[in-house]
């Protein structure tokens, strides 16, 4: 099992004397100073607290476990077995319930001593976990004890927050880690329609506009569903009913003469000049007819769109008087989308190198990543103009229905990967008069003020230049709570009972 330690041989307090729940301060020199370990396993956190173990001497045991992924929160229920090996004996203790969430308390008397190990068995309702920590030692008297594990001097400007008010609020720490992180620009942008996935409802005939269908934004329509009817009303001038009766009359008209003429023609009764000209009269008649007549209702022209999607926007009002070709409403599938960022000109010669982005909009605190949108690098621009100084990078995406097209977007543009970047959550980073800090997590309740040197981000990591090592553990939730501690003037109050 993969585990990450982190040992403290000397803390500001000891086990014993804590009857009213605090930590005490007070140095007793005929008892060695306690020890602490902090331990993670992919699942759990165990900080454990102890005093040096002495062969017959009755040691107690306060271990703090808490689940890690999302939550961070301590265990509430489940049992855990405490053994101690050493050279090939075994003292085992089994603490069933907790006193208080997330502690349990063992007592354990060596018999043996040497070097050993202890073990950590632990079932919950979540699961199963084992602990070990190797390298411990059963000494043969208090004295010894006392010698091999010697206070600590000296200020290690640690903060105190102990493990009942991390609980108590959204806390969580991470391992800084190398993995391949991309530079990153950031800009700004805007989400627009993808090219055919966007059209224009345009009036087809001149005259007063009745809605029929569905009139309202957002609202779903399906193809071939009439949105409007474009009547005649008591207009005079260009009305569409009197338009297509005229059509109608017309196509009536040129269809019996063409009817006739291919009769006559038969008896060589008329010229072969005029059988085509009739001819001709009536497939004009003909086509003029259908195309009024395609979309033509009782009493008007209808507006039907040509494909399923949503009402993105109405230009119209009811009874309002258009001319053929204006608009009357677009129609969005919202299925594809535009990603256009704007990048000042000093990165042009960068520009070849990005091949996605992360974006965050307004409306939501989602960080969405080209990638994962099944997105892709369109084109960049190679110019700009007088009046647009910055260069186009478009990205095509595909919309989850979370996305709202025309929105104004925060934009990480991402480069091909550098390898082995140092990378800590963003979420760690509190700037103070621009410079940069994170809390790290330096034994199970103590933290550590850092100064970073950071690096690009892109919405979600950070790369870090200097401040952090590989391994270890910064505070990406909680930060804010860990700074307050550090301004207090006194230590808290402690729930623990050594």
């Amino acid at each position: 099992m993969k585990k990450v330690i982190v040992i403290c041989l000397a803390l500001s307090y000891l086990f014993s004397g804590c009857n009213s729940h605090e930590h005490s301060h007070e140095k007793k020199t005929n008892e060695p100073e306690a020890i602490a370990y902090t331990i993670y396993t992919e699942k759990t956190e165990l900080f454990l607290e102890f005093k040096p173990l002495v062969v017959g001497k009755e040691t107690r045991f306060a271990a703090h476990f808490t689940h890690l992924g999302e939550t961070f929160k301590p265990f509430i229920d489940g049992n855990v077995n405490l053994t101690l090996e050493v050279n090939g004996q075994k003292t085992s203790i089994t603490a069933d319930s907790l006193k208080v969430p997330g502690i349990f308390r063992l007592k354990m008397t060596p018999e043996k001593t040497g070097k050993g190990r202890l073990v950590f068995n632990i079932q919950t309702k979540e699961g199963t976990d084992q602990i070990i920590i190797n390298d411990v030692t059963v000494y043969p008297d208090t004295e010894t004890a006392i010698a091999a594990n010697p206070s600590e001097t000296g200020d290690k400007n640690y903060i105190s927050y102990l493990k009942e008010q991390a609980w108590k609020i959204e806390f969580a720490n991470t391992p800084v880690k190398k993995q391949p992180f991309s530079e990153i620009i950031k800009t700004t942008g805007q989400v627009l329609s993808a090219q055919g996935d966007e059209m224009i409802l345009a009036a087809k005939a001149s005259g007063i506009v009745q809605f029929t269908g569905k009139n309202t934004v957002g609202a779903s329509v399906t193809n071939g569903e009439s949105l409007f009817i474009i009547t005649g009303g008591d207009i005079t001038e260009g009305n569409i009913d009197i338009k297509f009766k005229e059509s109608k009359a017309a196509y009536d008209k040129s269809k019996a003469d063409f009817d006739r003429a291919k009769e006559l023609i038969k008896d060589k009764l008329i010229t072969q000049k005029d059988y085509i000209q009739r001819q001709n009269d009536f497939e004009i008649a003909q086509t003029q007819y259908n195309a009024l007549a395609k979309n033509y209702a009782s009493g008007g022209q209808k507006a039907t769109v040509s494909m399923n999607g949503y009402i993105k926007n109405i230009y119209v009002s009811e009874g309002q008087y258009i001319h053929v070709g204006e608009p009357l409403a677009s129609i969005s599938q919202n299925q594809r989308l535009i990603l256009k960022a704007e990048v000042s000109q000093k990165y042009f010669s960068k520009l070849k190198l990005f091949t996605s982005a992360n974006f965050k909009t307004p409306y939501d605190n989602n960080i969405y990543n080209t990638s994962e949108l099944n997105g892709k690098l369109l084109s960049y621009g190679k110019s700009t103009s007088e009046s647009f100084a910055f260069i186009p990078v478009n990205f095509e995406i595909d919309n989850k229905g979370e996305i709202i097209p025309g929105s104004f977007v925060e934009l990480y543009l991402k480069s091909d990967p550098l390898i082995d970047a140092l990378v800590i959550p963003a979420s760690s980073v509190i700037e103070e008069q621009e410079t940069f800090f994170v809390y790290v997590q330096v034994e199970g309740e103590s933290f550590q003020k850092r100064e970073i040197k950071p690096g690009s981000s892109d919405g979600i990591n950070m790369q870090v230049l200097s401040g952090v090592k590989e391994g270890e553990r910064v505070v990406n939730k909680g930060a804010y709570q860990i700074k307050l501690a550090s301004m207090a003037s006194s230590i808290p109050a402690h729930g623990h009972e050594h």
